[in-house]
């Protein structure tokens, strides 16, 4: 019996080792709002219940596993969805885990990992702005990554805010500063030259941040099987700072498609001022200018937004935000919007 005792103890020991040395998590964010929306250039209003107002909705797995001395393997797979339908992805025919789709190592070289992840601007664009990773009323989130009506010309990122087939490496923290760098494999017959590549470099410390991005794409995301489209290139650079009174940002950046003479160059300001503790005021406009070939078909783009965004506890807060988007020769358009965002 003693003996019997004994060899519980110590599957139970081994047990206690083998689940403190790995983790798994399920999380995921549901937004969701009541709105009136129109674009600049859209044909008309359109009044609906959509889902992320302020962030995307998506839910996933990630988990670490302790492999000793420092090492740890790493994976997330998480999927987009529309609160608003059940539907799965942010449109139809998305991969369903388009957010993340990857597996790594990290200990103190940093961090190695192969799969679909974030794209170089994307970490710089969403912390460089009040209004985070909204898709839906962030003016600089809109210029870089929503083409208007289609248009692309207005859209100053080549491939969307994830890349497929990629070697993402991550350097380790330094007194605040840190890069990371991608490397998108094309998987083209007969053009393996087509790839893309780019960086990011981030430095926070107290209340100041200073981040910069820079991309060279050939191929189109994130629909699969991969595109070729013409080489795009496109760069921003931007900071905050936090007054503790008023959190100011700012940023400029220039994207160019060579073969069409296409040039973009876009710049943004923002305020997130506090409201008490639970709430925050944000402004932020964001401005692009687009010179094409024919000058004749040049035009800019101008959004503003205004909003108010609220905490009723840590994990829940509700939004209200009003927003102003023109373009030149197109009839402007304005949206406003009332939601909540739930994260668990």
């Amino acid at each position: 019996m003693k003996k019997t005792l004994l060899a519980v103890g110590a599957a139970l020991a081994c047990l206690g080792a083998a689940q403190a040395q790995s983790s798994v998590q399920v999380s995921g964010l549901l937004d969701t709002y009541v709105g009136s929306m129109r674009m600049a250039g859209a044909a008309g209003r359109t009044n609906v219940v959509g889902s992320g107002g302020m962030t995307t909705s998506w839910v996933g797995f990630s988990g670490t596993e302790d492999l000793g001395n420092g090492l740890k393997a790493t994976f997330a797979l998480n999927a987009f969805l529309r609160v608003d339908t059940g539907a799965p992805g942010r449109f139809d025919g998305e991969p369903f885990f388009s957010r993340d789709a990857n597996v790594g190592l990290t200990g103190g070289f940093g961090a190695v990992t192969l799969g679909r992840g974030k794209a170089p601007n994307f970490l710089p664009t969403i912390l460089l702005n009040p209004f985070g990773d909204s898709f839906t009323v962030s003016p600089l989130v809109l210029h870089a990554n929503v083409n208007p009506n289609a248009n692309w010309a207005y859209r100053s990122t080549p491939a969307d805010t994830g890349w497929s087939n990629q070697i993402t490496y991550s350097t380790p923290s330094l007194h605040g500063l840190k890069a990371n760098l991608h490397y998108q494999f094309g998987e083209q017959a007969n053009a393996s030259g087509k790839r893309n590549v780019g960086f990011n470099v981030m430095y926070a410390n107290g209340p100041a941040a200073v981040m910069a991005f820079y991309e060279n794409a050939d191929i189109n995301n994130p629909v699969a099987p991969n595109t070729v489209r013409n080489r795009k290139t496109d760069w921003m650079l931007g900071g905050s700072y936090n007054f503790d009174v008023v959190k100011l940002f700012a940023t400029y950046g220039q994207a160019k498609e060579k073969k069409i003479d296409l040039k973009t160059k876009t710049w943004s300001l923002g305020a997130d001022i506090p409201v008490n503790k639970a709430g925050s005021v944000k402004l932020a406009l964001a401005h692009t200018k687009a010179d094409l070939a024919a000058p004749a078909a040049d035009a800019t783009r101008k959004t503003y937004s205004l909003g108010y965004d609220h905490f009723l506890s840590k994990r829940t807060d509700v939004y209200t935000v009003a927003m102003r988007d023109s373009i030149s020769r197109q009839k402007s358009g304005t949206s406003v919007l009332l939601g909540i965002r739930h994260r668990f």
